[in-house]
């Protein structure tokens, strides 16, 4: 039986339950299971489309991606196909939580197909778009997140050829960053075509060896550097690239007033280094060179919520999960009670601060700053403090507490992520009058545990 695979056919035109195709009356199931709902995308080696899996009894809706070929002899479709199955049993092989579940691949019709876990969310560039440019700490969170899905990618001899904004979808519920769209449909024809001139990725993001068609694990980094510079100034990153003087002048475009930590700004510059010998070779080679370890073991605590002293912090992630801003912040005080065996409601001093447990400390401020994208915590809070030279009125007006005066407790909070970057988690538990005292018992804190 033959199927509609037209592109322009997928839309639902009418509610027939045999499903057929208004335009050229063939059925819209493909592969007897899979129905088309709409186009999301497409491009000149493949189109994408919005799908249902009738097949099941929950319907759940899927991803599926019709590769296109240019007309060619029978011999060379026959090695697309061969290259088509031999990429479609690596792609199975990345079981990752950061990738999409590949969840069937398949051949119709002269065409094929990679049937693949729907994602919801939003991408980096559709964040940028409505947010603004991305802050140091958040930079931060993108290049912990995407650089351990990396070294899995790498450590399977994959190589993903188009990191950009628009392939990285930060996943809701959750927030987890995830890698999508890997460039296999170019790769099958200008390797089945003969296409030799071919290069597969986004010409800005790419590594001038991608560029003559040799793509390596350091190339995805490249392109991985290229992406945070680019949410930084949200410049176009050909822009931002000086040719006069063959080098990177993204610093010249940072925001005014954004605080980039040498450290990071060092590594980025290190992963858009034109020279394969002057720059990052593995994924894990970054990792260690930014100190990540000790997050990534952060990362653990928080995904077990392993308290120190027997606190359950399981609410406390629901809720900033849920964005539901200002009960996560009373719930916050109320959990830094237990934690420090006071009654719920105790005012602390910094006396509190300096015998809390490292572990839930940790816990709460990773937690804030994961579900928050990187714009709150207790780590961001200590950081724009110290920017400020220790300068508590300053600090307020910048992380938008409008106190009377820099003794006062009271503040005028907004409880939502525009928000300014630091404003929550709140320091309502804050007791006396030298408030000054709690951040900087804090900014110690955070340092030795």
């Amino acid at each position: 039986m033959s199927f509609c695979t037209n592109l322009d056919c997928l839309y639902p035109h009418n509610p027939d339950p045999a499903r057929f195709c208004t335009s050229c009356g063939k059925p819209l199931l493909l592969k007897d299971r899979y129905r088309p709902l709409q186009p999301i995308g497409r491009g000149g080696f493949g189109r994408t489309f919005l799908a249902v899996d009738e097949h099941l009894p929950s319907k759940p809706r899927c991803v599926i991606k019709q590769l296109c070929f240019p007309e060619a002899d029978g011999e060379s479709f026959r090695k697309a196909v061969a290259l088509f199955r031999q990429e479609a049993v690596r792609l199975d092989e990345l079981r990752h939580r950061q990738i999409p579940h590949l969840l069937a691949h398949f051949e119709q019709e002269n065409r094929l197909y990679l049937v693949e876990e729907l994602i919801t969310g939003q991408t980096l560039a559709q964040e940028l778009q409505q947010n603004g440019v991305f802050s140091a700490t958040q930079i931060w969170h993108v290049l912990k997140d995407l650089l351990t899905v990396l070294q899995f990618v790498h450590s399977r001899q994959v190589i993903h050829r188009d990191i950009k904004p628009a392939n990285i979808m930060r996943r809701l519920p959750g927030g987890d960053l995830v890698l999508i769209d890997f460039g296999i449909a170019k790769q099958i024809t200008a390797t089945a075509f003969l296409h030799t001139g071919t290069t597969i990725g986004s010409p800005e993001y790419m590594a001038p060896e991608q560029t003559r068609g040799k793509a390596l694990p350091a190339s995805d980094l490249y392109s991985l550097g290229v992406t945070c510079i680019y949410l930084l100034t949200g410049i176009s990153p050909f822009d931002l690239f000086d040719l006069t003087s063959d080098r990177w002048a993204w610093r010249d475009y940072l925001p005014s007033g954004m605080i980039l930590d040498a450290k990071l700004a060092e590594t980025l510059d290190k992963l858009l280094h034109n020279a394969l010998s002057q720059r990052y070779k593995s994924a894990a080679e970054v990792l260690q060179a930014m100190n990540l370890e000790a997050q990534l073991v952060k990362k653990k605590l928080i995904n077990s919520l392993n308290s120190e002293v027997g606190v359950d912090y399981q609410k406390l992630r629901d809720l900033l999960a849920a964005r539901k801003w200002q009960q996560a912040d009373e719930v916050t005080w109320v959990l830094m009670c237990q934690a420090l065996s006071k009654p719920i409601g105790s005012y602390f001093f910094s006396g509190d601060i300096e015998r809390f447990p490292c572990e839930d400390l940790q816990i709460i401020d990773e937690l804030w700053m994961k579900y928050s994208r990187g714009r709150f915590g207790f780590t961001v809070q200590t950081k724009i403090y110290e920017s400020y030279n220790n300068d508590y009125g300053q600090f307020c007006a910048a992380i938008g507490w409008n106190l009377p005066n820099s003794t006062s407790p009271a503040q005028r909070l907004s409880f939502s992520l525009s928000a300014p970057i630091g404003h929550l988690p709140s320091h309502l538990w804050a007791g006396g009058t030298q408030l000054w005292r709690h951040i900087n018992a804090l900014a110690a804190k955070l340092a030795t545990c």
